[in-house]
């Protein structure tokens, strides 16, 4: 009888034990363990972490980071951290978050246009992916990569072309540079590379010639027509009299730093630097700008017209008015120039 008493307590024991058991396991595994109020949240973990900040970065976002901890170990999680962006839904369990974040990394939307220069550009894609601005930087103006690749410090910008790409966070670097190689290549295709034959010029002088065309117009209506200005002018041998291409060589030196010029001067066409297409024949020497796609495509199917002259158009801001002789767009001109004295706009 004793014995029997003994050993139903074990029993008893046993099933508490075991009860306790599945209580744990089901807390530490199953039972929902997030802490925030959308529907979704993101956690970032950065490349060759280690759990300590895993753990730090997770928990804002838990109820119960013991609980957490445990399964981790238990899981083997802690000595296999995976870098990524993760998507931690609300009212995921322990069991649902390691599961995520040891193998659904989550891809994301890269965008970028409208960059001025290559630093700006780093600086803009360091806000989307990994890698600082400096650590791009130096991956997107690698002498070695450049020379290979058939790009100087004048095109570099142009192997970027604007659009939405689809990347991992933790992508570095030098596998941005390499993708947008790829994206650059792909862009020109043999349809877009025939029509820049046609026109007697290289990738990079399209490029060249199309930021100058977008820094002109934002009208992608419009930019086809400007466009063949431009051409027309290289195929007789006139200057070119780009605009954008004065301020662009004014903000290179140091009296116009930190300063926008809002009304080109003569002044401006004085000034001594191969990007004064006043004073250069032909193309300057690189983009002053990064294109859309779409002033890229305004060159390679330009309009064909006999217009060399275009000014400001006072009247539809935005646009411009097209001529054919010298005297008809100095009286263009002179209207864009009044209507700009009377804004007060006089530098």
């Amino acid at each position: 009888m004793y014995i029997k008493k003994i050993l139903l307590a074990i029993v008893i024991i046993g099933l508490f034990v075991a009860g306790y058991f599945s209580y744990f396991v089901y807390n530490a595994m199953f039972k929902p363990n997030t802490n925030f109020e959308p529907s979704e949240t993101y956690l970032y973990v950065p490349t060759n972490a280690r759990y300590t900040e895993v753990r730090e970065r997770l928990k804002p976002l838990l109820k119960d980071i013991d609980g957490f901890d445990a399964l981790a170990v238990r899981k083997q999680y802690t000595s296999n951290i995976r870098a990524g962006r993760f998507v931690i839904q609300k009212g995921m369990s322990n069991n649902d978050i390691i599961n995520t974040i040891r193998s659904k990394n989550t891809p994301l939307q890269l965008a970028f246009n409208n960059q001025e220069s290559i630093e700006k550009l780093a600086g803009r894609i360091a806000t989307q992916i990994e890698p600082d601005s400096l650590r791009l930087l130096q991956a997107m103006t690698d002498a070695q990569f450049e020379t290979q690749n058939g790009f100087t410090t004048n095109n570099r910008l142009g192997m970027y072309i604007p659009n939405s790409y689809e990347f991992f966070w933790n992508t570095s670097a030098e596998e941005f540079r390499e993708r947008m190689l790829k994206e650059y290549n792909r862009f020109w295709n043999a349809s877009r590379t025939k029509k820049a034959e046609s026109l007697n010029l290289k990738r990079d002088e399209v490029m060249t010639l199309a930021s100058i065309v977008h820094e002109e117009s934002k009208e992608a209506s419009e930019q086809p027509r400007i466009a063949g200005v431009y051409l027309n002018r290289i195929r007789i041998g006139m200057p070119l009299q780009a605009d954008p291409t004065l301020k662009y060589a004014a903000y290179q030196l140091p009296e116009y730093q930190n300063t926008v010029i809002k009304r080109v001067l003569n002044k401006h066409k004085d000034i001594d630097s191969p990007y004064n297409t006043y004073q250069n024949r032909g193309l300057p020497p690189g983009l002053i700008a990064m294109p859309d796609v779409t002033a890229i495509d305004a060159v390679l199917n330009p309009e064909k017209h006999s217009y060399l002259y275009f000014a400001a158009d006072a009247s539809r801001l935005g646009f411009h008015k097209f001529a054919k002789t010298l005297s008809q767009h100095n009286n263009n001109a002179r209207e864009y120039q009044r209507y700009l004295s009377a804004q007060g706009i006089n530098r």
